[in-house]
């Protein structure tokens, strides 16, 4: 039933952030389809979109993960075609939402529910959609199903992304459908791989730290900690780093000075 539940359709947004693109998804219940995520607003896509919605029962809601262009891209036009509400976690995330999602929050599907999660971190409006009979977690960007999320501060923040990742491993997932690559059919490994490669993270930037024995920039410590990355994402890079030690910072372990320098406490 679950894969007759619902479908994917890959946005063509494919880049280096979003991978093959974002992954659009109709999940169909008794009184129609909820989309989530339209992800970007060509036409073509948009067009895949209604005419699915249309086979299944008509399009009834649209639901956003979260706030960043590549998931809320195409909302604004799908809902001008079908007429239909748009909700995310917050208006401060996507302004353009008709109703707002406390964490929670659920929608009748008939012979199942879905439910809202708050799942902050990756960002700070993120919400993932718990199909509770089935054990499917709609996960925005949570997870993804190939390589890591970039958290990136201030709205990304990476003591909070670890609650959220161990939060998701109380739930008894049987399937994880990200938002980019394919889907996860182990997802409690999937969730322990993650919170291993974050915290593995962190301790190379310690060991970096106290290597340089004294204030670093962030410039200074992407080549020494992303050893294993190609030199044209250390950008990227650099903002991971920042949230790694901004954890550290509020944690009482690590210290910034007005140049912003970085040092470990002792």
């Amino acid at each position: 039933m679950s894969q007759e539940r619902y479908s994917i359709l890959l946005a063509p947004n494919s880049s280096m952030m979003t991978g093959p693109g974002t992954n659009t998804l109709l999940l169909s219940g008794s009184e129609g389809v909820i989309v989530i995520d339209p992800g970007d607003p060509d036409p073509e896509h948009l067009e895949r979109i209604v005419w699915e919605g249309q086979a299944r029962g008509g399009i009834r809601h649209i639901l956003i993960t979260h706030g960043h262009p590549d998931h809320v891209g195409g909302a604004a036009e799908l809902r001008e075609r079908t007429g239909v509400p748009i909700s995310a976690f917050s208006r401060a995330g996507v302004s353009l939402a008709d109703h707002e999602l406390p964490d929670g929050a659920t929608f009748d599907l008939g012979d199942t529910t879905l439910r809202a999660i708050h799942t902050p971190g990756h960002r700070f409006d993120h919400l993932c959609f718990w199909l509770e009979r089935e054990g499917i977690l709609f996960a925005g960007d949570v997870v993804a199903g190939m390589g890591t999320v970039v958290i990136i501060p201030p709205e990304g923040h990476m003591g909070v992304y670890l609650q959220t990742l161990k939060r998701l491993q109380q739930l008894p997932i049987a399937r994880i459908v990200p938002a980019h690559g394919p889907v996860i059919e182990d997802p409690q490994a999937k969730l322990s791989e993650y919170i291993a490669h974050r915290l593995e993270r962190e301790r190379q930037v310690i060991a970096a730290l106290n290597q340089l024995e004294q204030p670093v920039t962030l410039s200074t410590l992407v080549p020494l900690v992303y050893v294993d990355t190609d030199p044209k994402l250390y950008a990227v890079a650099a903002r991971s780093l920042e949230a790694h030690l901004i954890k550290l910072q509020e944690e009482g372990r690590a210290q910034v000075d007005a140049y912003n320098h970085w040092r470990l406490l002792p």
